[in-house]
């Protein structure tokens, strides 16, 4: 006899099946015979697994129904246009690791980026998933020095201990890429290096400023993120990394102005001449208008596909009318879709949103060494790229991206 939690649960996971195939048969024309097929197939293979197996056209629209129904991204436009990798099959670290680099080859495509997603086997009922641990696939590295000061990402400082305690050593600067952490279940957490060659990283310039060059900044071109948990149907995808492309103030007014990030903002109003011992020179504005200014000038120099926010703003206006012709509405958090920097500016600021959450969708995930009691019991699992050799011998990727 089942328990109440398993009562619920097969509740739950069928109910969530239902609701996503009557959404998938409307919206891919099925019919209400094929629909009706399909739900018994899944009832039936519950019952014999306590799970059911989604096909590739489910999985695939799901994919894409997430990035639709995500309340976060200003970027949904091109939510018909992911390309969904069918990876289930992958289940050890290596594979994933491999799979994960091909990811970035192809969705960086030389700087015309491709919106690509990932995905690894499901989580099976009751049991542990495939994590990767990194927030992205591409991150800098946070140092703490003995003085309290900070050489790299501050916002990576945990993570970049934790590649520590497990043998990596990085060179020490303010970009060095971290290595991917990917956990099998009922297997150690194992440490893998990307490849140099596969990343590519846009050099920060700025089309008026000679000194922006001295100030060595830069940034890669791919925004991946790989820790968030997909959903689809009642089936959970613990290991579903993807990629849009950047939208300029992501890199400009976050990455490099935050204050718990590189803190750039009073290095490039000194650089200005700008007085920063006064609120009203309005320094801070002023620095970080150039700073943006200095990605998109960087970006489009190297070929590299971004947008800047007022761009994006219209685009995800666009997005909302054509969702409207469709009858659907358009999920979305006002605070996280206006862009930080001018948002007043921009079409997105005086839009009403509801911020309710929709399925199929992305969840953020616990963090998981945050989860695991005995990390140090770990021994160094340091695992090199299975094909890096052979990349040195690759000609290096042009720049041109999103």
């Amino acid at each position: 006899m089942k328990s109440l939690s398993e009562k619920i649960e097969h509740i739950y996971l069928l109910q969530e099946a239902t609701d996503y195939l009557i959404l998938f048969a409307r919206e891919r024309n099925l019919s209400a015979e094929d629909l009706e097929q399909r739900l018994n197939r899944i009832y039936q293979e519950y019952e014999q697994t306590g799970t059911y197996w989604q096909t590739n056209e489910e999985l695939t629209y799901g994919a894409k129904v997430a990035w639709r129904n995500s309340v976060n991204c200003i970027g949904r436009i091109g939510w018909q246009s992911l390309t969904v990798r069918d990876l289930r099959y992958l289940t050890t670290a290596e594979d994933i690791f491999a799979a994960i680099v091909e990811h970035i080859k192809t969705a960086t495509n030389q700087g015309k980026i491709r919106p690509t997603i990932s995905i690894f086997a499901p989580q099976k009922p009751g049991e542990e998933g495939i994590r990767i641990w990194n927030p992205q696939f591409i991150r800098y590295a946070g140092y703490r020095q003995p003085d309290g000061t900070v050489i790299g990402d501050r916002d990576q400082l945990e993570l970049t201990e934790i590649c520590q305690r497990m043998g990596w050593k990085g060179e020490g600067t303010r970009f060095d890429i971290l290595p991917l952490i990917i956990k099998s279940p009922k297997q150690p957490p194992k440490l893998f290096d990307l490849p140099k060659e596969v990343v590519m990283e846009v050099p920060i310039t700025h089309p008026n400023y000679s000194w922006f060059a001295d100030l060595g900044l830069k940034w890669h071109a791919l925004p991946a993120v790989s820790d968030w948990r997909l959903e689809i149907g009642g089936i959970s995808y613990p290991a579903s990394p993807f990629n849009g492309w950047y939208m300029s103030a992501e890199i400009g007014s976050r990455n490099f102005s935050d204050t718990h990030r590189y803190n750039m903002l009073p290095v490039v109003a000194k650089k200005m001449g700008l007085k920063t011992d006064s609120k009203l020179s309005l320094w801070k504005d002023r620095a970080l208008v150039e700073l943006n200014v200095a990605v998109l000038h960087s970006f489009a120099k190297h070929g590299v596909k971004i947008v800047d926010h007022h761009t994006a703003s219209k685009q995800f206006m666009q997005h909302w009318k054509e969702e409207e012709k469709d009858n659907r509405i358009v999920p979305a958090d006002w605070g996280k879709t206006i862009p930080p920097i001018s948002p007043s500016t921009t079409e997105v600021f005086h839009q009403s949103m509801e911020n309710v959450c929709l399925k199929p969708n992305f969840f953020p995930q616990p963090i998981p060494w945050h989860e695991m009691s005995n990390l140090s019991s770990f021994a160094p699992s340091i695992m090199s790229c299975p094909f890096h050799d052979h990349l040195k011998n690759t000609p290096q990727a042009v720049h041109h991206p999103l």
